[in-house]
Order: structure tokens, then sequence, then C-alpha cells
């Protein structure tokens, strides 16, 4: 699909924005293609979160033109999944689980260490975009509890004095 650089658009009917890349817009044109197009909502929502690490307002715009479909249907949608974010994200995603088990076990006390030596709240990126932190509901890792998770690295039975190693793993120096 070629775009016209002047006006910064597809060249298909949808006339929407050239903010998302090339691939995702075909991805999303191929969908529309398909049965019940509006069901692959979701998994373009992925693909965008995949490659930018968060949803804009501007990327959620485009969708709606290109999918046909009301933004504030698609804001709803990625509203009601845990799993969108919509700010930026850091290089390395920090998520202390807050569930039963792991608090009890103290991970709260975890979440403000995590907090303190960054310098962030919950849900926000360090200014080098290195770091951000998240809490999250459970694991099913209860057995490991209190249980921080680094990126994909399960890091279990975890104490407030260990999360200075933990960071250093991942290259912080403070």
């Amino acid at each position: 699909m070629e775009k016209d650089e002047k006006n910064m658009t597809c060249c298909c009917s949808c006339s929407s924005p050239n903010a998302l890349p090339q691939e995702i817009v075909a991805y999303i044109h191929e969908c529309m293609q398909k049965p019940h197009s509006e069901s692959y909502l979701i998994p373009v929502l992925h693909k965008i979160q995949n490659h930018f690490g968060y949803l804009s307002p501007v990327y959620l715009e485009e969708v709606a033109q290109l999918m046909h479909i009301p933004a504030s249907k698609i804001t709803g949608v990625a509203t009601f999944y845990h799993l969108f974010s919509f700010t930026p994200r850091g290089k390395n995603r920090i998520s202390v689980c807050l569930g039963t088990a792991c608090y009890v076990k103290g991970s709260g006390k975890l979440m403000e260490r995590f907090k303190e030596k960054l310098g962030i709240k919950e849900n926000e990126t360090t200014p080098d975009g290195m770091f951000s932190i998240e809490c999250s509901r459970c694991f099913g890792a209860c057995a490991l509890a209190p249980v921080v998770v680094v990126n994909d690295k399960v890091y279990g039975d975890v104490k407030p004095e260990q999360v200075e190693k933990i960071l250093a793993d991942y290259g912080f120096k403070k």
C-alpha cells in the first residue's frame, strides 16, 4: 500500500493518519477482509502494543478509522484489559505481585522499595526509559511468594534487601 507523503494518509479509502507502521496497517486491512472483522480488535491492539510498548490515543484513533469502529468502543476494550498500557513502559518492566499470598509475605514492602530506589510511582517509567514498575494480582506462583517478575524472569521469595541486586542485574546504578 502506497502512502501519500504530502497528506500522510493511506491511499485507500480509510483516510487514516500515518501513525502506524506499514506492517500494522497491512495487518488491519487483512483483518478487515475477514468475516467478523471487528473480532480482530484485540489482536490488532496487541500488535500495536508489542511494536510501540503502549497504546497512544493517536494509535487508537487510527485503528478506529481503519477498522470502522467507534473510538469510544476501542478505548473501552483497551481499558478493560489490564495488559494494555497507555503510557510508554520501560525497557525493563518490573511487576510486583500484590495478590494475597505475596502481600501477606511482604510484597507491599517490595513495591515500596522498588519505587523508592527508582524514584517513580506505580505505573510510571524512569526518565531514562530503562525501568517501569507495575503491580500484578497473581502470577500463579504462590509457593514462591513474594514474587517479582522483571521482563520474563521470575524472582521468588524476594526480600526488600534484594531489590538493589535485582535492579543492578538490569543495569541500574544509583
